[in-house]
């Protein structure tokens, strides 16, 4: 793959190039930008299968680089220090991020993720969609979350999952189409996301969309009756979390 490194820093360009060169032998870095203007010249001179973009750079950061764009038909991967409303975006996204100072063996994955997605072709609509997210923050109901199953990405609202239920470091969304995802992330990734969307952590393996809890069923222990009959337990540590959250 082309690559393109665009960072506004010197010494972290020359760091990943280094990186890069040592470590990932199927990327050839064809190009260094120091700021968003000049990687928008390097993309139209070299059209680039892979993006390395620094989020934080002066005058344009890395997303009005992306706005500037009138087409993606090329892998990102962001490279930035922390930053949560950034990071909260991608991880909606679902595209790739590498915290700074880099670690290889993210870097590697990371790597073979843009490739296989540089096979597939369907890295585009990820960028689209992020580029989209900034524009609907004010809208949570119209929210749209990437969910990256193995057939396909899913971009399905917020509103129409029901609940998310983990198996080890995998997570089913079950939507209100009755279809079921099957996503290769733990749980604790998406109550993370998804709790400033009315979503409660009833349970260690259950996160529920609170707008489908029909009631509390006590009879038999503590269950989330939920409108479509399906009963989710609540455990004892999650109690007072799920009352504080249903206002009882």
């Amino acid at each position: 793959m082309k690559a393109i490194l665009i960072d506004d820093e010197s010494h972290n360009l020359t760091n990943l190039q280094v990186l890069l060169n040592t470590y990932c032998p199927q990327v050839e870095v064809c190009a260094l930008a120091h700021s968003a203007e000049q990687g928008k010249i390097a993309v139209n001179i070299y059209s680039p299968d892979l993006i390395f973009l620094d989020i934080q750079m002066p005058e344009k950061d890395g997303f009005d680089f992306l706005r500037s764009l009138n087409f993606y038909d090329f892998e990102v991967i962001f490279v930035t220090a922390f930053d949560h409303y950034a990071i909260q975006a991608m991880r909606f996204a679902a595209v790739d991020y590498l915290l700074k100072p880099i670690n290889i063996k993210e870097l590697v994955e990371a790597v073979n993720r843009a490739f296989k997605q540089h096979q597939l072709k369907s890295q585009s609509k990820q960028i689209e969609y992020l580029m989209d997210w900034f524009k609907v923050q004010s809208q949570k109901e119209e929210q749209r979350i990437a969910l990256s199953t193995v057939e396909e990405t899913r971009f399905a609202k917020v509103s129409e999952i029901i609940r998310c239920e983990s198996s080890n470091n995998y997570t089913t969304f079950f939507l209100t189409d009755s279809s079921k995802l099957l996503v290769s992330k733990p749980i604790y990734e998406y109550d993370e996301l998804l709790s400033g969307y009315g979503f409660i952590r009833c349970h260690q393996s259950h996160l529920i969309n609170k707008s489908f809890i029909k009631s509390w069923l006590k009879e038999w222990g503590d269950f989330l009756l939920l409108n479509n009959g399906t009963q989710i337990p609540i455990s004892r540590g999650k109690k007072q979390l799920v009352k504080e959250a249903l206002k009882m």
